[in-house]
């Protein structure tokens, strides 16, 4: 049973393990393409923007501001990177979570009959269904959004408070890796019909193992090339931590 962060860590490495099995690799093509293509831009516009905005910032601030900058930048601006680092790549996530979703389904779908020992080729209605379910899909995606939104805003909103903005960047990191425990274990837990509400109550029961999957998600998703591989290899591992300790309580 999941308990702590180290063991929700755990499930992303089955997670890498997973997407190489055979049965499974041709589920992970399409999530795999869209993953590079919108993080691929992701990473362009971002490093040919932060040095701008770092010059924006500095010049058009005020004295008191520069003076900040002058002597702390070596603790405000590494701050300040890594909390635009989560916030860029965390948006072309939910992009790329968006156009991957019918996919994903069939990934976690393909994983946990895997772990389950049935045959991943019994037809199960595939493609042609997920197609017939993207209304109850892209709802699901909308739910997962209206979740965020509020809750990012109120994240946000700490960076603009003076003595709270040292730990904010802590708290949206914290924030950022329950939500992407939240976007990929509610794969598997809706391809068996499990209301919002209820996956969200599972994972508070147990919120150990879920912030050590999103965080393990969330350091990956900013390193280059490397999180490329993410969305997958996040889908596989969220399914494998839903088969092996909320199944019986779904």
């Amino acid at each position: 049973m999941v308990k702590t962060g180290f063991s929700g860590a755990q499930y992303f490495t089955k997670g890498l393990h997973l997407v190489r099995q055979k049965g499974i690799r041709h589920y992970v093509i399409l999530p795999l393409l869209i993953n590079l293509v919108l993080l691929s831009a992701g990473c362009i516009w971002l490093f040919t923007s932060l040095m701008e905005w770092k010059d924006d910032i500095y010049q058009s601030s005020g004295s008191i501001v520069q003076w900040f900058f002058d002597n702390l930048g070596w603790l405000i601006w590494p701050i300040a990177f890594i909390a635009i680092f989560i916030t860029v790549f965390y948006f072309f996530a939910i992009i790329a979570n968006w156009l991957a979703a019918p996919f994903n389904g069939l990934l976690a779908e393909a994983v946990e009959r895997h772990l389950s020992g049935e045959s991943i080729n019994e037809d199960t209605g595939g493609f042609v269904g997920a197609m017939k379910d993207l209304p109850r899909i892209f709802g699901r995606e909308w739910a997962k959004f209206k979740y965020w939104l509020p809750k990012a805003i109120g994240c946000l909103l700490l960076f603009l408070i003076p003595g709270v903005n040292l730990i904010a960047p802590v708290v949206w990191f914290i924030f950022s890796a329950w939500m992407m425990s939240v976007q990929y274990v509610d794969y598997p837990m809706d391809n068996h019909k499990i209301s919002f509400q209820t996956m969200l109550e599972h994972l508070r029961a147990k919120r150990g193992g879920p912030l050590g999957f999103g965080s393990m998600i969330l350091l990956v998703t900013m390193i280059p090339v490397l999180n490329i591989l993410v969305m997958p290899v996040a889908v596989a591992g969220a399914t494998a931590l839903w088969f092996e300790n909320y199944r019986q309580e779904s």
